[in-house]
Order: structure tokens, then sequence, then C-alpha cells
């Protein structure tokens, strides 16, 4: 649905750069029609459109979904001439011998009040407001719901919590020092995307505006008075939930997207059709990242890639911050710091591992600075409103900013991070896009003002958020360009907005070393997950502040099973590398890096599931369990896959807690001890300090590799293991290969898919996607069955490749655990296992 200004003074702003594409039109059926109203129908879907009052309503079968406008909120401030205000017009002369008391319209008879005043001020700042002011807004109901979701980002719980007596929530990119939690106040991203779900139905509104956005909601269940919910206890009935929403943006057009369903997956592919999906990333990156503000110098960095080796814990990723730069200079170093970087890049690529430098948007003001020079000479900066180059105060002190609202502007942006640009960096050499909310400290609220001028001649005020998202796409694509197009990116962005997941990373920001700040990571990386973000993390151990080493274990401990896992800290903050806390901590931070390094190849399987179903790879509970109302507002729980039940521990003193165990008919196993718990229950389940609660769901079928190397690469052709975790007697698992780097997937086909089913006592590996042709060196090392209930008298491996043989094995009758040796099959092949 969209809504513009007909014929305005000058065009509205629409957002061009986060869709990918709009679906198709359906085949509907026009089954009513009359003066004021029209009904159509289209699958199992029925649309209402009233003129008079205009209204919305969608139906799917006879059940009422979403309203639109039904509360008469629909607001669309057109753009209009400046009036005088009435010291103004004193002071002007009448025109034509009128006297000032002449009969006057009855709008400029209106009073200039607040609300219609073009300046507005915030602390010494002044905006212009040069057109006036042009909010738009739009009521948005959800007949029959009690919880909605999403619109990151937000510190606050998952199910999005009524707004009634407080703020709305704000999507506003904003850089935001300690922030507060459980507050719907913005942060760093704006993703104007909500869910709604219930026990029989998901839909989805997004809401397709990049200027400043609030959002209120209310609802007939969370509002109640306490009186009201006593009422309700002792009555016969039960009130039909009901959330309603108000949107409010101050510029640009009412553009909006309902997506209908009707379960979870259907709502995530309709989403991803229109902003994208995660491109599959490359394996280094889904691996452990060592990341603080900063590391000194070569020596440091060689020091720090030497404690990992020594410590036999495994990386792949070290990052550099903005102390590695000539005077916060980007794409440059300190030469004295860092005088052979080539050097340096090259003996930590020797290992297989990846080193990243922070860029961030603002550019020093210095004519001798090169990316400066140039960037002013062609006119590439953002201008202020007076058509100024914008100067604002950054890291390096006085700044500009490029305008990434300029196509020309990206491709330029994306020439700099050619190697014979960026003098010094090697093709082992990623990006962090910081700072791009954009933050100006000398600016409001700590960034640019609103009647700043892009290309086009777009007031700032109309595409703040999406800012982030184009600089984070114009790095990622010259990262690609770099390559010559062959090699995939990896850039981590702060700033994000719809679609940024089509570029790369983003994380939660700058956290705190807090218990408080471990226990919200879980709901916003759900919440990014569910609008498509699905590579997303939280600073491991916190930014700022020192960490208490119970914390940091927990922190680990959590980070392994999300999908970015990135350790950083502040400047001020001590050393944190994860062997200064003693023997026994060192040995916990080992096992959880460790974990997280045998699970890569079902990480990166969860990642090319996303990439071909938009389905998140972290998940809440009802995403796999769609019916369970119980479970509709938890949030320190999630999913990751269909396979795997994650319960960190986010309070000091715990060596347990409380696991809820979703599914009535379903069946979970330990990952560590295999012991067995039944679906459908909580269960306090004590671990110690040295794991957290996570579970295998039986039924499912989980790769690993059990060889941990110093580097994701160095394991490149190593053995793997698959855990069959039996419900019933049978379980069915996925597996995907390549080269995990290269685009050789998509333009050669240069890839496997393996699908491997368990049932009747045989495991048969089978070729699910004919298009794959890569041939893999890795071959199946072990294979773990779980929950059988009685030990085969021999086992027996039928191979495309190599015929029949009986394999070795044991089996543990009180576990019920079969583990199958070296079948030394390849994995590319057909074969199956047979216990007889």
């Amino acid at each position: 649905m969209k809504i513009n200004e007909y014929e305005p003074m000058r065009p509205r702003y629409e957002v061009r750069d986060a869709l990918v594409g709009i679906p198709p039109p359906a085949s509907v059926r026009i089954v009513d029609q009359s003066k004021d109203s029209f009904t159509v129908e289209f699958d199992e879907n029925k649309l209402v459109v009233r003129a008079d009052p205009f209204q919305i309503m969608v139906y799917r079968k006879d059940t009422l979904l979403i309203t639109v406008n039904s509360r008469s909120l629909l607001l669309f401030e057109h753009y209009r001439h400046k009036r005088q205000t009435q010291n103004q017009a004193s002071n002007s002369e009448p025109e034509n011998n009128e006297s000032p008391d002449a009969e006057k319209s009855e709008e400029d008879a209106r009073p200039v009040d607040e609300y219609e005043s073009w300046e507005e001020s915030f602390k010494s700042h002044t905006d212009s407001r040069p057109y006036g002011p042009a909010s738009v807004g739009l009521d948005i109901g959800f007949p029959g719901f009690q919880y909605v979701y999403g619109i990151p980002e937000h510190a606050d719980s998952f199910a999005l919590r009524s707004t009634k007596g407080t703020d709305p929530y704000r999507l506003y990119n904003l850089d935001v020092f300690e922030y507060e939690l459980n507050n719907p106040m913005a942060l760093y991203g704006s993703v104007p995307f909500m869910v709604a779900h219930n026990e029989q139905n998901t839909v989805g509104v997004f809401w397709h505006n990049a200027a400043e956005t609030w959002i209120d909601i209310t609802s007939n269940i969370a509002d109640k008075s306490v009186i009201g919910k006593l009422r309700d206890l002792f009555s016969s009935g039960s009130e039909i939930p009901q959330t309603d929403t108000h949107w409010i943006s101050e510029s640009g057009i009412i553009d909006v997207f309902l997506m209908l369903g009707s379960r979870p997956a259907d709502v995530f592919r309709q989403y991803t059709s229109l902003t994208g999906v995660t491109e599959l990333p490359p394996l280094f990156s889904i691996a452990y990242h060592q990341c603080r503000w900063n590391y000194n110098d070569e020596e440091d960095v060689a020091e720090v890639d030497r404690g990992f080796d020594e410590h036999d814990i495994p990386y792949d990723v070290i990052w550099l911050d903005i102390e590695h730069t000539d005077g916060k200079r980007y794409f440059t170093w300190d030469v004295t710091k860092f005088p052979h970087s080539e050097e340096m890049l090259n003996n930590i690529s020797a290992k297989g591992r990846k080193m990243v430098t922070i860029v961030d948007p603002h550019l020093k003001r210095d004519d001798g600075y090169f990316v400066h020079q140039e960037a002013k000479s062609k006119g590439y900066y953002i201008k202020d409103k007076n058509g100024n180059d914008y100067e604002g105060w950054c890291w390096p002190g006085s700044s500009n900013w490029p305008d990434f609202l300029n196509p020309e502007v990206q491709e330029w942006w994306a020439s700099k991070f050619a190697l014979d640009s960026y003098k010094g960096s090697t093709m082992d050499l990623h990006v962090w896009n910081d700072m791009n909310e954009p933050s100006v400290f000398s600016g409001p609220e700590i960034t640019l003002q609103k009647d700043a001028k892009h290309f086009g001649n777009w007031e700032h005020r109309d595409i703040h958020n999406v800012y982030g998202m184009l600089q984070h796409q114009a790095t990622a694509n010259g990262l690609v360009k770099r390559s010559g197009g062959n090699q995939r990116p990896f850039v981590l962005s702060r700033a994000f907005y719809a679609g940024s997941q089509r570029a790369g990373a983003i994380w939660t920001g700058d956290n705190l070393a807090d218990w408080s700040h471990l226990k919200i990571s879980v709901p916003m990386l759900l919440s990014t997950n569910l609008v498509g973000i699905v590579f997303s993390g939280a600073d491991v151990g916190g930014f700022f502040k020192n960490v208490d080493t119970e914390l940091l274990v927990r922190w680990y401990q959590a980070g392994a099973y999300q999908p970015f896992f990135r350790a950083h800290a502040h400047l001020d903050t001590k050393r944190r590398e994860p062997w200064l806390f003693g023997e026994e901590n060192t040995r916990r931070f080992r096992d959880a890096i460790r974990a997280r390094y045998s699970l890569l190849p079902f990480w990166y399987t969860e990642f090319w599931q996303h990439s071909k179903t938009g389905m998140p790879v972290m998940r809440p509970l009802w995403v796999n369990f769609p019916s369970e109302k119980a479970n509709f507002d938890k949030d320190d729980i999630y999913m990751l896959g269909d396979a795997l039940l994650v319960r960190p521990i986010t309070e000091a003193g715990v060596t347990g807690a409380k696991v809820t165990f979703p599914g009535s008919n379903e069946v979970w196993y330990d990952v560590r001890t295999y012991q067995k718990y039944a679906g459908g229950q909580e269960v306090y389940v004590d671990t110690g300090l040295d794991q957290i609660p996570v579970f295998q769901r039986g039924g499912t079928i989980v790769p690993r590799k059990e060889r941990i190397r110093r580097s994701s690469a160095l394991g490149h052709d190593d053995p793997y293991t698959l855990i069959v975790a039996l419900k019933q007697g049978a379980s069915r698992g996925t597996l995907y290969i390549d080269d995990y780097k290269s685009y050789d997937y998509k333009k050669y086909n240069n890839y496997l898919v393996r699908e491997f089913v368990f049932n009747n006592g045989r495991l048969q590996s089978s070729n699910a996607d004919a298009n794959g042709k890569m041939e893999t060196k890795s071959w199946l090392e072990r294979v773990v069955v779980v929950g059988l209930e009685q030990a085969p008298k021999k086992v027996e491996l039928t191979s495309s490749a190599s015929g029949k043989r009986d394999l070795e094995f044991t089996y543990d009758a009180k576990k019920q655990l079969l583990t199958i040796r070296k079948p030394a099959t390849n994995m590319g092949t057909n074969w199956t296992i047979s216990l007889l």
C-alpha cells in the first residue's frame, strides 16, 4: 500500500535501496463492489477496502488478521509554503493599499503554533525545516494477536511491550553511549518490520520509510488494570486479544507491505523476498574473532597471535581499531606502529587467519590526506543547508562525511579498497564500518543535522536511517571488486536498516561488562534475526568497564552459540585475552571456543539454509513450535535452526538453569552427556561453571568436525562426525559444503548438498541437489547414534565407491549410545550404514 502526496510542491522521498524486488502481482478476484467499498480474494485471503472512512481489513479465510486505519489515525502532512508569523506580518507593508485588518483566509487567520513552526531547536542546534512539518502516520491493528515482535534495534524484551503511558518505540540510528536497558529509546540500527504471531497465524508489516519513526503499541490484554485481569479470571468467557500499533515518520511517504503468512516460515520468505537474505558468509567470518580498542603495534598483534597457539585456542580473525591509522585517517597505517603491515598480514594468513581494520565514514579535513582531497575536489561530501561541505567533529577532529546517497560516491568509496589504493593491505584484510549512524560528536543527538543536503537535493531527515547501510553496501562492494568479483567479503557495520543483511554482519554496539547486558543480548539478537539480519552478535565480555571472570566465562559460553562471535573491549579496560584469567578459566574459554569450531559445519549449513529460505538462524521457540502459547514471550532460550536448543546462563553465582523443553511429543538430548529429556516440560538442569545447557532435538542429524585446528581454514578437508539424535527411531539432517570463500558455488555450481536419513536401522547419505558439482576430500570419521534402544549385532557400510564392509562400533546401554568408528567413506558419495 503506497500513499503519496498528489502534485506536491517538491517530491517526497521514497526509499530506493532497501528492496531487492517487488513480488509479482497475485491473481485476484473482485467478489463484491459498491460505491464506497470493494472486496477482493486471492489464495485463501480476502481484502476489504472502504473509502469513507478509509479502511482496509485483511482476512485469511474468515479470520480477520490485519486492519489498516481502523482508528482513523491516517496522517499525511503536505509540504506547504511558510506563513508569516505575527511579528513578521507586523513588520511588512500591506499590499494593494489593503488595511492590515483586511479579511484573511481561514488558514492565514489561524495562529502559527508549535506544530506548524518551521524551525525546531535541540540544545544549541536549530533545524530550519525549510519545507515545514511533513510527517506521515497510520494505525495498523492485529485482531486476535497478543504478541508482536521486531522493529529493532532496542535493548528491550523480544516480545514488544505496550507503550501506553510511556514513550513509543523510536527508530532513529544514533551513537548511544552506555545505552539503557528495557527502554524503547533509539539505538544504532532501525528496521521497521513487525511480526505478529498467535497459535494459528503469523503476519508481518514492513513500514518502508527511512526517516525518524515512532511506533506506539497498545494491547487490550497487556493494558488491563489489575481489577480487569481479576474480572477475567472469574468470568466465564475470555476476551479476544488485540494489539494496535500506530506508526509515525517525520517525512517521506506511506509505503507499507503486509505479509500474510500464514506460518512463520511464510512470513520470513515473504519479507526476505522484498529486502533480501544474508549472503552466505565466508567460513572464517562465522568462527571466532579477537578484538579490542586497540592492539598497539605489530609486536602486540604477533604476541596475541602466538598466545592463541601456545594455549591451544583456535581463532580466525584479529582486529585493529582506530589507533592503527595515521592520525585517524582511514585507509592508512601508523608507520611507526605498523611499518610492515603487509608482512604482518602475511604472517597471520600463513595460519589461515585474517585481519579486520576499521574504516569509519568520517574523513579528516586535511588537504594532505589523499582520500579527503579526492572527495573534496569531486564534490562528494554531504552539504549543509547553505550548500557548503557539512563539517562536524568526530575521532579525527574536524571531519566531512561522504554522501553515500550518490551512486558515484558509492563507486568511488568501493575503489578505495583496491590494493593499489589501500596501501599496505592484502586480500586477507577485511573491514569494520563503525560510527556510521552517522556519529557526529558536535551534532544534535550526536548525529547529522536533519536539514543537511544529500545528492538529489534530499534532506538528511529523509534518508537518515539508510546512511549506514549505504556505506556498508559500498564497502562490501569494494571488497568484492578488489578480488575481481571472486571472493566473498566480510564487513561488520554498527548502523543498519532493512536490507543491511545483504552487505554482511552487524553487532549490538557499545554494551557494558554487566550481567544485565549479557542477558539482554539474547532478545536483541532474536529481534535482528527475525528481521532477516541473521549475521549478528554482541561484544563478548561487554565493551565498557572491566569484566569479572565469571561473567566473561558465561559470555564466551553464550557467544559460542550466537551467529557472530567476537570478543571486544574498550581502550581503558584491562586486557582480556582468554589466557589471562588463570589455568582453570583458560580451559573454560578454550572449551567454549572449541565448541564453536566443532559446530562450524552445522553453522555454515544453517547460513546456507537461510540464504535459500529466509529462515532465521537464531530463532525464538515459537518459530519451530508455533502453537505453544506458553513460549511466545520467552527470550532467555532459543533454537539454532531446527536442531539445537540453547539456554545461556545470564546470572552471577548460578550453576544451572530452568530449561523449557518445547514440543510435547519431542525428545531432547544434552549435547555433552546425551542425557535424554522429554519435551513439553520445564526442568532444572545443573551444568556447573564449565558449560551452559545445550540440547539436540530428537529427529535431527548434526554434522560436526572434531579435529580442532588453529583456524577454520586449516580444517578444510578434515573428516566429519555425524550426531544422529533419534526420535521414534528416525532422524534426518543436511550438510552443505563448498570452498567456504568464493562465489564459485554461484558461478559454477561448485558445492555439495548431502541429505542424511536414519530410519529402520539404516543411515543413508544421498545427493540432495543434482546441480552441485563439487568434489571433496573430506570423509566420514565417526557416527554417534543417540537414543538407540538396542545394540546391533553388527554394523555394515555399503558405499557406491568401496562396496560393503563391516565397521567397528561400541554401544553404551545406559546412555543408549552407539558409536561407529571410521566408516572412512567420502562425504560426496552415496552410502548406507546398516545396523544389523
